[in-house]
């Protein structure tokens, strides 16, 4: 069979390895994975409650339009509900933007490294992707700019970036913008915007208001923690939204992903709890890495990029052994780099105890 040219020697995405397999593997009773930015405190009460009451309605196809967490949204970012759409995880929302925007002999623009499904779906599409190298870890907006021409049709900065965690702030993200020619797209993906706690990290949903070519990323997977239940959304123009539809799949989203987020969004006492609790665990690594003298990125996300000075892999296949699952930095473009999600402190404790037997073998 004759698939693609472009799917020749593309791989596909490499999450980090599952808890229950690292069991067996090494004969574990325990594990502790902290490699895919997961939250460590689960999910609302709401949206588990929501869920159960939802049960019955499984033999249903669900609402593909996803009117009732549509409304829901639109009121929570205060936006109108035509200028919605949703996707199996912000991801299928990338998938969707790639599919109706990137041809052959067209071009996207992007920070490297950063997060690895723009340009994996852009090679499918047959476009050309432009990598702009990262200073320091955050985004070479002027670089990027530089890389725009008459066949680009995309550019995504990435809010905080995964991996390293930077941002771009307020006033930089709205110079960069009014810098962007008008028919070429940019894509602010947000996926760790609950865990935000930058003052002047931009307000971009106001933007839209102004710019017609902005389109905002979120997702229910990281902070609500409703990952397993994969469901994300993108905000953007009305128009141009209604354009793109055509390209997302019929039922993308299920029913139990609905009632759980729009149950999810009436519990901000719990996001609140998550980022704080957050923000206490990213201070244990701080602390870690001044201590042992590591070079790091100050993180607005649930996650923190740490220079081991040795191969990335090595570092994993220790913690690995040891019941500790990360991600290596050399799969992510930092080599001697290890990426670890913030844990509860415990969890956070157990690994940094580690870390240190690793420092002083």
């Amino acid at each position: 069979m004759k698939v693609k040219q472009q799917l020749v020697g593309l791989s596909p995405y490499k999450p980090g390895k599952p808890i229950e397999e690292v069991k067996k593997e090494f004969g574990l009773k325990e594990v502790i994975k902290l490699a895919s930015n997961e939250n460590p405190f689960g999910c609302s009460q709401f949206a588990k409650s929501a869920i159960k009451e939802a049960l019955e309605k499984l033999a249903l196809y669900p609402d593909g339009y996803a009117q009732s967490i549509r409304t829901d949204v639109s009121a929570h970012v205060n936006v109108k509900e035509d200028q919605l759409i949703f996707g199996n995880g912000s991801d299928e929302v990338i998938l969707i933007l790639c599919r109706a925007l990137l041809t052959k002999g067209t071009n996207t623009v992007c920070a490297w490294p950063s997060f690895s499904q723009y340009k994996h779906n852009a090679v499918i599409e047959g476009a050309e992707v432009r990598e702009v190298p990262l200073v320091e870890g955050v985004h070479d907006l002027d670089g990027m700019l530089a890389q725009i021409d008459e066949n680009t049709r995309i550019v995504w900065v990435c809010n905080p970036n995964n991996p390293s965690g930077t941002y771009v702030n307020e006033e930089q993200f709205k110079q960069f913008l009014a810098k962007i020619p008008r028919d070429v797209l940019v894509v602010s993906d947000e996926a760790y915007f609950e865990y935000v706690v930058a003052e002047d990290y931009p307000q971009t949903v106001p933007l839209l208001k102004e710019y017609d070519n902005l389109m905002i990323l979120r997702t229910f997977s990281k902070a609500y923690g409703l990952a397993t239940l994969r469901i994300g959304y993108g905000i953007g123009n009305s128009d141009f939204i209604q354009k793109i539809e055509p390209a997302r799949e019929p039922f993308n989203t299920t029913t139990l992903a609905h009632v759980a987020a729009s149950a999810a969004l009436k519990d901000q006492d719990f996001i609140n709890y998550c980022k704080e609790s957050n923000r206490l665990g990213m201070d244990q690594f701080y602390q870690f890495c001044k201590e042992h003298d590591l070079k790091f990125y100050p993180s607005q996300g649930n996650f923190i990029l740490i220079d081991m000075k040795t191969p990335g892999n090595k570092v994993f296949n220790y913690l690995l052994e040891r019941g500790i699952i990360v991600r290596s930095g050399e799969a992510l473009g930092f080599p001697t780099f290890i990426r670890i999600t913030v844990g509860s402190a415990s969890q956070n404790e157990a690994i940094i105890q580690q870390l240190r037997a690793f420092i002083n073998n």
